[in-house]
């Protein structure tokens, strides 16, 4: 019996369809239904009930998955041991982002993570939309505090932003300024949507100050959400570093200075229940040294070496 099919035999069992896995896994449909035809053979169970949209675990199925999920992951801890810390890493990584304004620095540290390891092949996806991490078969995850809502995900704190509140010069002409954070109520906000659905419209200040605003337009990413700013639709909040420059040309204005901005935290997810592969887990390692790195050199508002010259706005 192949472990490599009893691997196949689980990402069919997370993705609960044939033509999925097959995606995921770049092979042909014909294939992993033979090789599945062939363990069950081999087994001299049926491990699924086929039906026409999905497929479902029969009880010898599910008792095969569960026995074999812990030797899968024994399995691959054990060679990633015997391979050591200074072997070359291999195989193949999908990783998501969500997009974030330090989304070029997160991508050259995976640039500069694959300069180290030219065995390795990446797959990044840049979505804004919620996505079932097992059952797309991704390994790591970029993800803000508020926009993953998976159960059994580690994640593990990379960064925090400062968020404010932004205008344009001709949307305060037309509507006044806000004088304090109690008069947003009154104006009209642009609201920002989560890939978890949720919106954000009670927004923060400091760590104990909540405002519920409104407005009429929801967006669910930044370069819209600033461009929907810089064209007067309305008061958003944004990260500091994406829209300082903006700020300095003159196209927005910075709302309440002097009060204390809610602080953003991004987050590395990846599942808890599959165990990490030595690629994912020298990318983690790779990710927070880097990080690590930048908070103590204090370089992280400047140039930061992150697999490359990069300005990752460490806040």
């Amino acid at each position: 019996m192949k472990t490599e099919d009893i691997a196949l035999f689980h990402r069919i069992v997370e993705t609960g369809s044939l033509v999925e896995a097959a995606d995921i896994l770049n092979l042909p449909k014909s294939t992993l239904s033979r090789r599945l035809h062939a363990l069950e053979e081999e087994l001299n169970v049926k491990l699924f009930h086929r039906q026409s949209r999905a497929m479902t675990l029969t009880a010898s199925g599910s008792h095969f998955y569960d026995k074999t999920s812990g030797i899968l992951a024994t399995l691959e801890q054990t060679l990633s041991e015997l391979n050591g810390q200074d072997s070359a890493v291999s195989g193949h990584l999908r990783i998501l982002i969500f997009p974030i304004p330090e989304l070029l620095m997160i991508t050259h540290a995976i640039f500069g993570f694959m300069d180290l390891h030219p065995e390795l092949t990446v797959e990044i996806i840049v979505s804004s939309e919620p996505q079932d991490m097992i059952r797309n078969n991704i390994d790591l995850a970029f993800m803000l505090e508020d926009s993953f809502n998976e159960n059994e995900m580690v994640a593990r704190h990379l960064f925090s932003e400062t968020v404010h509140f932004y205008a344009s010069p001709s949307y305060l002409a037309r509507a006044g300024r806000p004088q304090d954070p109690e008069d947003l109520p009154q104006h009209n906000s642009i609201l920002f949507r989560y890939p978890n659905g949720r919106i954000f419209n009670d927004v923060p200040f400091g760590k104990d100050r909540t405002i519920t605003v409104k407005g009429n337009l929801c967006v669910n990413a930044l370069d819209t959400c600033l461009e929907a700013t810089i064209q007067g639709r309305g008061i958003s909040m944004m990260p500091l570093p994406f829209a300082q420059p903006h700020v300095d040309s003159g196209e927005l204005e910075m709302l309440f200075p002097d009060v204390e901005p809610y602080e953003g935290k991004c987050f590395l997810v990846y599942p808890s229940r599959r165990f990490i592969s030595m690629a994912s887990q020298r990318f983690i390692d790779h990710i927070m040294q880097a990080i690590e790195q930048c908070e103590q050199t204090q370089l992280c508002c400047t140039e930061a070496y992150l697999g490359g010259s990069i300005k990752p706005y460490y806040r």
